[in-house]
């Protein structure tokens, strides 16, 4: 019997990788060009995933490609902690320029988003000298086990890997579906029932919640939770790893709401698919950390570091925060003029390129997973990749690079429609 190459290695996956490791697909990459990806029988998708919103200026780019092509020549890894080199001074000065806030600012590099999290909160407890900290219902901010602790959505995330860290405590997400006056008397009840304010280190929240469905935190909660940490001396972290690098019609979604948080987690696009994140905040709260207390092997990469400079110099030169938002709102137009045949559509929301459309069963506010796997599936069928979330597993995520071409997206858009009427039969 003859087995197709994607068959064959879904078998060499079963008895090689244990099976915690998720895995969407059922087809392998070959290679990807902007917005498209082949797999290794050939067949062609679209790519709505972008690596889990890391493609934002496309697989392959060329100005990112050579960036990593040139700094490949010089040399690949010193520990930048052993024998420094500029462009992470560069990269560092760019970051402290280019996020909110006209502040002095320093950063810190390392290699993934939990570790960026995970040094936040470091950071945040040695300036503070205090331990507790504050996330919310429906968060996600990585796999670590800190990171995990102050994610607010069970399965698959923590299911089965507690105990966690102590002193993490969470609060309704104040977004369309939690009345900020509710979370408000939630976190004052958390200071009279199980921390006092004093012993708060941090508080962390996404302004889009990624995992948690596409939830856009209320614009006067962003202004709530500034004024609550200046009044207890709490830093104020924004989780900007999905939401970073022009994914909501801004650099940086902290832009929207005219605020500037005390830290800044960044990742994800930062370096257009390499491993790269930072920390970017408040000079003061940055060097709390004494020598040492920072850092990791592979932090701050240098050809990580050398793709992040061109995705920067792409997203400037192409304008294309702006971009993200024109093809967001044309999205968003697709998607309300599906309501009339699809019944199951409740919301559809985001910021910029940052959209959702969340499912619930018809005239109810019941959630419908088993509806929105039908999409997700008959898009793929088609050749389209998405990925869904949200803790009730109802919502429909979308994110495309920001540099897909006008007919790919056409295309996309085509493919969307069909996969959603066929997913009523």
């Amino acid at each position: 019997m003859n087995h197709s190459k994607n068959e064959q290695l879904m078998a060499r996956k079963a008895a090689a990788t244990p099976r915690g490791v998720g895995v969407m697909g059922s087809f392998f990459a070959d290679r990807a060009d902007n917005a498209e990806l082949w797999d290794v029988e050939g067949r062609r998708y679209i790519d709505f995933a972008g690596g889990i919103a890391v493609m934002n200026t496309g697989h392959g780019n060329p100005k990112v490609v050579a960036a990593i092509a040139e700094q490949l020549k010089r040399f690949t890894h010193t520990c930048y902690q052993v024998v420094p080199y500029e462009s992470y001074i560069a990269l560092a000065e760019r970051l402290n320029a280019l996020t909110p806030g006209t502040h002095a600012k320093k950063t810190a590099l390392f290699s993934t988003g939990a570790e960026a999290i995970e040094n936040a909160i470091k950071i945040a407890r040695s300036y503070t000298k205090r331990s507790g900290v504050i996330a919310f219902s429906g968060a996600f901010h990585g796999r670590s086990l800190f990171a995990v602790s102050l994610t607010g959505k069970v399965q698959p995330y923590k299911a089965g890997f507690g105990p966690f860290a102590p002193e993490v405590y969470h609060a309704p997400f104040p977004c369309h579906c939690a009345n900020l006056d509710e979370v408000k008397k939630a976190v004052h009840h958390l200071f009279k029932a199980d921390i006092e304010p004093t012993r708060v280190a941090a508080i962390v929240f996404e302004p889009v919640q990624g995992e948690g469905g596409f939830n856009v935190i209320q614009h006067e909660a962003v202004k709530w939770l500034r004024a609550l940490c200046d009044e207890h001396g709490i830093v104020l972290i924004a989780d900007e790893i999905q939401t970073g690098f022009g994914r909501t019609g801004k650099m940086f979604a902290m832009e929207h709401f005219g605020v500037t948080p005390d830290l800044m987690t960044i990742a994800k696009s930062l370096a257009g698919g390499l491993p790269l994140s930072a920390v970017t905040g408040r000079a003061e709260i940055m060097d709390a950390p004494a020598p040492g207390g920072l850092g990791g092997t592979y932090a701050g990469n240098p050809l990580a570091i050398a793709a992040a400079h061109a995705v920067i110099d792409v997203m400037r030169d192409e304008r294309l925060p702006e971009r993200g938002q024109m093809l967001g709102d044309r999205l968003k137009t697709v998607l309300e003029s599906l309501r009339a045949d699809v019944p199951q559509i409740a919301d559809v929301r985001g910021l910029g390129a940052m959209v959702a459309v969340e499912f619930n069963r018809p005239g109810t506010d019941t959630p419908d997973a088993d509806f929105t796997k039908r999409v997700q599936a008959e898009a793929l069928k088609r050749g389209l990749i998405l990925l869904t979330c949200g803790v009730n597993a109802n919502v429909v995520r979308f994110l495309f690079p920001l540099t897909v071409s006008e007919p790919v997206f056409d295309e996309a858009m085509e493919m969307l429609r069909a996969a959603m009427r066929a997913s009523l039969a």
